[in-house]
């Protein structure tokens, strides 16, 4: 008997309940497996910013990289209409190209944001831990907002479109604890796009 006979009846001993589920060549099974998981490995090391790649020096000398923060979650709500509304957050984003599911992965996070309208206003709140007041840039037109932080430790990013026009030159905003507030009035007049100052 050859040394490759030899394995290939070792082998079939070593897994007789699998017999007619797998191939004979069992191992070549996880050989493939193992070269796919490598292959999608390599493709989503090359869509990682970065910034959110680091190296670290364990105790014992030797060096390790780490990743992220990566963060993805989503918030469920009831609209007005009475429908469902799904809101994601996070810098990581599922989505399908050619068939199959890919992550799209940025350095910049999308704060979880709700947004409340109510008779005469609309009310956004955005969760943006971490981060000073000084370090938050907003700037609002009639139909949109948008959200942003550049700084080493922390960047998000998030441009919100508004259910009806306001005036954003009369915004007010807050920020405490992490959470900002920006309140806006309805309206029917056009309005220029403006820099919100948050009080």
């Amino acid at each position: 008997m050859s040394e490759d006979e030899e394995d290939r009846w070792i082998r079939r001993r070593r897994w007789p309940f699998f017999r007619g589920f797998f191939p004979d060549d069992f191992d070549d099974v996880f050989r493939q497996m193992d070269e796919m998981i490598q292959k999608e490995f390599e493709e989503l090391t090359k869509k990682v910013p970065r910034n959110l790649i680091r190296e670290r020096t364990l105790p014992d000398g030797s060096k390790v990289n780490e990743w992220g923060p990566f963060v993805y979650g989503y918030s469920v709500t009831i609209g007005p209409n009475g429908k469902p509304q799904i809101r994601e957050f996070g810098n990581v984003k599922p989505e399908a190209k050619f068939g199959k599911p890919q992550l799209n992965i940025r350095e910049e996070r999308e704060p979880l944001v709700d947004i409340i309208p109510t008779d005469g206003e609309i009310r956004v709140i955005a969760e943006l831990p971490g981060v000073e007041k000084k370090d938050i840039k907003l700037h609002g037109t009639e139909r949109s907002l948008t959200i942003s932080v550049d700084v080493p430790q922390r960047k998000y990013y998030k441009e919100i479109e508004l259910p009806s026009k306001v005036d954003p030159k009369n915004a007010r905003s807050s920020y405490r604890n992490g959470v900002l507030e920006v309140i806006m009035k309805k309206t029917e007049e056009k309005h220029e796009g403006h820099p919100i100052q948050i009080e």
